[in-house]
């Protein structure tokens, strides 16, 4: 009898033991996912917040879509093809589509409203070299794919916007924002979490690049490309085939 009640509690605390385990993994696999932005949850809209979603008064490829939308769905057309995270010089400038950076998100975007990044970027430093410190040897196929590059253009002929993620109505799809001291780049998707802070679409190899990034990487830069400000000389079109 004793020892069959001594086998009882043994087994009680080892089966204790065993749900303490289980639990404990549980927590850790729930906080892995989370950090990577893996359980599913909520996304928001501007609608949901009040907020007004901006339109541009431009549709430079003449498509019928203006180009704030034409960035946005660019930059979704991009993470959604999920590009394998490389940065490796292209003798062609471009990388092919299964292969970028996120100033890769930038200029995808923007091909997708008509524009060449490329070109527009190459002739600003073609013209005002001194305005690009981190520009040594002008070189087209990699300077419009370097960020602190496309800070200088985008301050330069973009308007500047708040960084402060709480001022939630100043956030708009297709802005472009910049993160940790100006290395990292993304496009402002039209998806909000429950604080109505706007969600971020860019490429730093995660697994999902559009995604509730700005509680976590405060902004250092924040711009929105508005073509009817910008000197018409400036302005490249992609090149049709």
């Amino acid at each position: 009898m004793r020892s069959a009640t001594l086998q009882r509690r043994r087994h009680r605390r080892s089966l204790r033991r065993g749900l303490v385990v289980a639990g404990l993994a549980v927590v850790v696999l729930l906080g892995c996912l989370a950090w990577r932005h893996l359980l599913p949850h909520r996304a928001y809209s501007a609608a949901d917040f009040g907020i007004e979603t901006l339109h541009s008064s431009c549709d430079y490829n003449g498509d019928g879509c203006d180009d704030y939308t034409d960035f946005l769905l660019g930059a979704k057309a991009d993470a959604k093809n999920h590009p394998r995270y490389d940065g490796v010089y292209q003798a062609g400038g471009y990388p092919p589509d299964d292969v970028g950076v996120c100033a890769d998100v930038i200029w995808r975007a923007f091909k997708h409203a008509g524009y060449c990044l490329r070109d527009m970027v190459d002739a600003d430093i073609a013209a005002r070299p001194a305005a690009y410190p981190n520009v040594d040897t002008r070189d087209p196929n990699i300077d419009f794919r370097r960020v602190k590059n496309l800070k200088v253009f985008f301050e330069t002929y973009a308007i500047p916007l708040t960084t402060d993620p709480a001022q939630i109505d100043q956030w708009q799809p297709g802005d472009i924002v910049l993160f940790q001291g100006d290395k990292h780049i993304g496009m402002v998707s039209d998806k909000r979490n429950a604080d109505g802070w706007a969600w971020v679409l860019h490429n730093s190899g995660q697994p999902n690049r559009e995604e509730d990034y700005l509680p976590q990487d405060p902004p250092t830069g924040h711009f929105r490309f508005d073509a009817a400000l910008v000197p018409p000389e400036l302005l490249r079109p992609w090149p049709v085939p």
